[in-house]
């Protein structure tokens, strides 16, 4: 039995069966690069699916995590902890919000804007709204309340009922259905600006606008999920930076913490009015080993200006894709994405494609069947993404 064979078939015995594993077993990263256990290189283009947005094991967060373990690891928030404080001025400093909440996971932040958006909605503005609207095709998380939010169907919701109360979702782009939801029980409508597991589709300017005029006609809240489209793999800090809006409510994780578990909620001034000490809460979120961390992650992207060089490699990546649309009409239906947020439908099933990309050393994600999705490190060398390009334009040749 391989070293492969033995991990799988131990994993298999000791770990729920809730994962559809890639055949591929890691043991060593750096930068953009991953290692097998027989030593075999891979191109790393999911970067932990946009959490490892500097790369794998860089040094100088190495220092910072080994520097604060000897120092303060986890003390609980019934204390005052500067690292924490030193964080979120960081976080808000990218954005227009005022408020942070830090938890460990996206869909615990998810979970924050939610409950925040009801409490608010009853105790500050004494209606009783709870309703929180979503778009067909999102993804929120996998908690019970996050999953309902959740606009997709299939094996994320199966098995589950009753699932809560409180949630309805509908059509992208129709404003007219989406005015026609709400109701004086809505609290919030909750977006995504990039649906990242629907597919990399970004939300049309226009529409975007016309939520917004809602929200403000309706006096209800706008909450946008940046857990996957945030800090800078879009090319902006923040995707909704690219409309021009400002959400009452935002949330952030994944990159949050280079690979830590971290997860945030942001509000404004008004919003966080809604929690009062006691109604909300989390044993592990904002710890003083992965605030600090995340403050080094935050003065990277800062220094590095990674929100720029997203904002160029994508604009690269895209213009280079669509010359291989114009060369296999039908086998490519359509480029698309915001920084290095990509997706390339193809306009067959792709997994023979998604399988000998993989054989040939490239790490990424097959969404929908039919959607390659990318989300390189935002330090990702413009070599590695033409080396993609090229092994994809072979294998397409390739293929009747």
């Amino acid at each position: 039995m391989t070293k492969y064979e033995s991990l799988v078939e131990n994993t298999k015995k000791s770990i729920c069966n809730t994962y559809g594993r890639y055949p591929v077993d890691i043991t060593k990263a750096k930068g953009s690069r991953l290692w097998d256990l027989e030593g075999r290189e891979y191109i790393d283009l999911l970067s932990g699916i946009s959490v490892v947005n500097l790369g794998h094991c860089r040094e100088d967060l190495a220092d910072v995590m080994a520097e604060q373990a000897r120092k303060l690891v986890h003390v609980s928030n019934l204390f005052y902890q500067e690292e924490q404080v030193e964080c979120a001025e960081k976080l808000l400093a990218t954005c227009d919000a005022d408020k942070v909440f830090f938890s460990n996971s996206g869909a615990e932040a998810n979970e924050a804007a939610i409950k925040l958006a009801r409490k608010y909605m009853r105790t500050v503005k004494n209606r009783d709204a709870y309703e929180i609207i979503t778009l067909e095709g999102s993804f929120h998380g996998r908690t019970l309340a996050t999953l309902t939010a959740t606009g997709q169907t299939g094996p994320i919701k199966n098995g589950f009922s009753p699932l809560p109360e409180g949630f309805s979702s509908v059509p992208v782009g129709n404003i007219e259905a989406m005015s026609a939801a709400v109701s004086g029980k809505t609290a919030a409508i909750m977006v995504e600006m990039v649906q990242g597991e629907g597919g990399i589709k970004p939300l049309a300017h226009d529409y975007v606008q016309e939520i917004v005029a809602l929200v403000k006609e309706k006096d209800i809240l706008l909450i946008v999920d940046e857990v996957q489209s945030g800090l800078c793999r879009t090319g902006k800090w923040w995707a909704h930076q690219h409309y021009g809006i400002t959400p009452d409510i935002f949330t952030s994780a994944k990159a949050l913490a280079n690979g830590l578990p971290m997860g945030a909620m942001l509000a404004t001034d008004e919003v966080a009015k809604g929690f009062t000490p006691g109604s909300h809460a989390t044993t592990f979120g904002g710890s003083a080993l992965v605030s600090k961390v995340s403050s080094k992650v935050l003065d990277i992207m800062t220094e590095e200006k990674l929100a720029d060089r997203a904002a160029e490699m994508g604009d690269f990546f895209i213009s280079e894709a669509l010359k291989l649309k114009d060369k296999y009409p039908g086998k490519i239906v359509s480029v698309r994405g915001l920084g290095l947020m990509l997706g390339i439908e193809l306009g067959f099933d792709g997994n023979e494609v998604f399988s000998k990309l993989r054989d040939k050393g490239f790490i990424l994600n097959l969404t929908k069947g039919i959607i390659l999705r990318l989300l390189p490190a935002l330090t990702i060398e413009r070599a590695d993404l033409v080396s993609f390009l090229n092994t994809l334009d072979e294998i397409l040749a390739e293929m009747d």
